[in-house]
């Protein structure tokens, strides 16, 4: 008797079916990093609030020129650029995810834009046209091409950053759309001014210090951490992971509370 063949397509498979893709957890955020961005943003406001009580009387004239708001100034905004650094090959480690990149440039970009609109309608005299946004942004972008870099060709990148703009200045890059570079003999007024060179220098400071932590275990260890529990640490998580809007926000709150001060002191009519 003939027996009969079953068709291939009604086998049944006795070993379960290769899985396609696997799918990875997205990377574990280090708390650390965000509760660092939390005290940039802690200098950041004690820096403008500053501002603001000279801007409105209530601080002595020529208080922010004093040496000491100059290099705190100096610091904060290398802080913020640092971290960008940071964050830049932290998220780009394996590959560049453009898409994310492409959404986070298109955020910080915005909220350029924004800064420089605000400031030219209520400080059209010394409005930002490339501040500490414009610096991240544009940072982020020709970082990208760094991100393979061995350490020591970006600590030498990052000495060049420097040296450039204290050897070499010139009146071609005093056209306005030059003006970001920092190459100009001299700066028109800006409340806010942090050009490409040399400020791209903490950037690539930032992802050579991400290439040095990823020879040993360092990363590992930093993710590997049990959350922070205080209500201090999750408050600072937060903020650093929302700094964006935080920077945002914060200045006209701060405007809004030193004109509250000045009024209740008769430092304006």
């Amino acid at each position: 008797m003939e027996q009969r063949r079953i068709p291939r397509y009604l086998s049944v498979r006795t070993s379960p079916p290769e899985l396609p893709i696997a799918h990875h957890p997205p990377p574990a955020r280090i708390e650390e990093l965000d509760i660092a961005r939390a005290v940039a943003l802690v200098a950041m406001a004690v820096f403008h609030f500053t501002f603001d009580l000279e801007l409105f009387g209530i601080a002595a004239p020529g208080t922010m020129q004093m040496t000491f708001w100059r290099v705190f100034a100096m610091l904060t905004a290398g802080s913020f650029i640092l971290i960008a650094g940071l964050s830049l090959r932290l998220a780009h480690r394996d590959r560049i995810h453009w898409r994310p990149f492409f959404r986070r440039f298109a955020k910080v970009a915005l909220a350029a834009a924004l800064v420089t609109a605000a400031t030219y309608l209520f400080i059209p005299q010394g409005f930002v046209y490339y501040g500490i946004l414009h610096s991240i942004a544009v940072s982020s972008l020709v970082g990208l091409a760094f991100l393979r870099a061995p350490t020591l060709l970006l600590v030498l990148v990052a000495g060049g950053v420097i040296w450039l703009p204290l050897a070499f200045r010139s009146e071609v890059f005093a056209a306005p759309w030059l003006l970001w570079t920092g190459l100009a003999p001299t700066i028109p007024y800006t409340v806010d001014f942090e050009p490409f060179f040399p400020w791209f220098a903490p950037f690539l400071l930032g992802i050579a210090l991400i290439r040095l932590a990823e020879r040993g275990d360092m990363l590992h260890r930093l993710k590997a951490k049990p959350p922070r529990t205080s209500r201090l640490a999750r408050a600072a998580i937060w903020a650093g992971r929302h700094s964006l809007l935080v920077y945002l926000v914060h200045q006209p709150v701060l405007i809004a509370i030193t004109w509250t001060l000045a009024k209740t002191l008769g430092a304006l009519p």
